[in-house]
């Protein structure tokens, strides 16, 4: 079965084509800058090996789809170039979307009543999914939700202290996302350690543009740093991450600004960009730190120091500590933030290989010292085939029509 997994941005378009059965990817490509005067089309196939680019004018993601579609239906090729499934890795549903699900009508209105709580998430793949339902009629959608692997956290990780209505009413709980990296990150440690996940206690650093850490026991995710929204947890790219609720009440207040205002603050303004006030991007920080700029030294400092931090509760939450690893942008390629939230680690059983972790390597390693009681590794995760897999569960599971 074909799986079409796009990855949509607010002005771009990424996009994989799974073949579920033996998971191989059949087709790849992106459109960047979607909205623009010159648009940027790439799409590269695995039977002929060849890639394409062109410039265009792309004025919005319902056009960008329809290219996507018409480059995999190909002269010669099977309808739709032979898609059988679209695979959203959808944000947030609430209370009753934790996991993966058949897109429908009920479930796009749970996703637009949580779209104040993921504002920079769900409404692109509100809009996305109700496209693809015109593009492709009669083609079966399945969300795969970043909360679902998290629905196996204990009632005593996901509860806030607030009112029980709130609970009951909103649902007001932690959720956690990055549940398609986690998820993977959970398969894939055992399968390189040649170890089974029984017993294995894990702690998972997706860090990117967006950044979360789950304590992972025996597979299943039983805490993790984001909580009711993808704005909370460690600093993000340009997201505050959590925050004493009454610093809003009283910026609000004192600033005379409107709900719909603090929230584009704190989603658009914060994070390593707000504590910079340079970038968002840990590479422009890292050079400028180099270079004496002491807010760009103190947005990475931050940002270390809370990775350390929650990795040091999930080894209390676990019991101990058996493997550390780094997934994301971050995390698989910025070999200073690895060994930045590593050093001081040694008293858990850490000990990272200093040259392991500064070679210039692809693919998935370890990168501690043969004796460290703490296996540390790079992971690259593969979100895009998690949603494959999930999709294709899915649909094996739904009934006939």
């Amino acid at each position: 079965m074909r799986v079409l997994i796009p990855n949509l941005g607010s002005t771009s378009l990424k996009y994989q084509l799974i073949e579920s059965q033996n998971e191989e990817v059949l087709a790849r490509g992106k459109i960047d800058r979607i909205g623009g005067p010159e648009s940027q089309i790439i799409s590269w196939e695995a039977k002929s090996g060849q890639e394409s680019r062109a410039v265009a004018h792309v004025p919005d993601h319902r056009a960008a789809i329809r290219i996507l579609v018409d480059r995999l239906a190909r002269p010669g090729s099977k309808p739709n170039g032979g898609i059988a499934a679209v695979g959203f890795k959808a944000v947030h549903g609430g209370p009753h979307y934790c996991g993966s699900f058949l897109v429908n009508d009920d479930l796009l209105a749970a996703m637009q009543d949580f779209v104040p709580v993921a504002p920079v998430h769900n409404p692109v793949y509100i809009q996305a999914m109700e496209i693809f339902r015109e593009v492709l009629p009669g083609i079966p959608m399945v969300a795969v939700f970043e909360t679902g692997f998290h629905s196996t956290l204990p009632e005593r990780a996901y509860v806030y202290g607030v009112p029980g209505e709130w609970r009951e009413k909103y649902g007001v709980r932690r959720y956690g996302f990055h549940g398609s990296s986690h998820r993977y990150i959970a398969q894939r440690v055992p399968e390189v350690l040649h170890r089974p996940s029984d017993g294995l206690r894990l702690v998972s650093c997706h860090l990117g543009g967006s950044s979360s850490l789950c304590a992972i026991h025996n597979g299943k995710s039983v805490d993790t740093s984001m909580g009711f929204s993808p704005q909370s947890g460690l600093e993000q790219s340009s997201r505050s991450g959590d925050l004493d609720p009454f610093v809003i009440l009283q910026v609000m207040v004192k600033e005379k600004l409107a709900p719909h205002e603090v929230g584009h603050l704190l989603c658009k303004k914060s994070g390593l960009l707000g504590i910079s006030g340079l970038s968002n991007d840990v590479r422009d920080l890292d050079k400028a730190a180099a270079e004496g700029h002491a807010r760009a030294a103190l947005a990475l400092e931050v940002f270390v120091y809370e990775v350390k931090k929650h990795l040091g509760a999930y080894a209390a939450a676990l019991g101990g500590l058996d493997v550390v690893a780094f997934g994301g942008g971050i995390g698989e390629n910025s070999w200073r933030i690895r060994e930045q939230v590593c050093t001081g680690l040694e008293f858990l059983g850490l000990h990272l290989d200093s040259e392991a972790n500064r070679r210039p390597a692809h693919g998935d390693r370890i990168i501690s010292t043969p004796g460290s009681a703490v296996t540390v590794l790079v992971v690259y995760t593969n979100e895009e085939l998690m949603v494959a897999r999930e999709t294709a569960k899915v649909l094996a599971a739904a009934p006939a029509a």
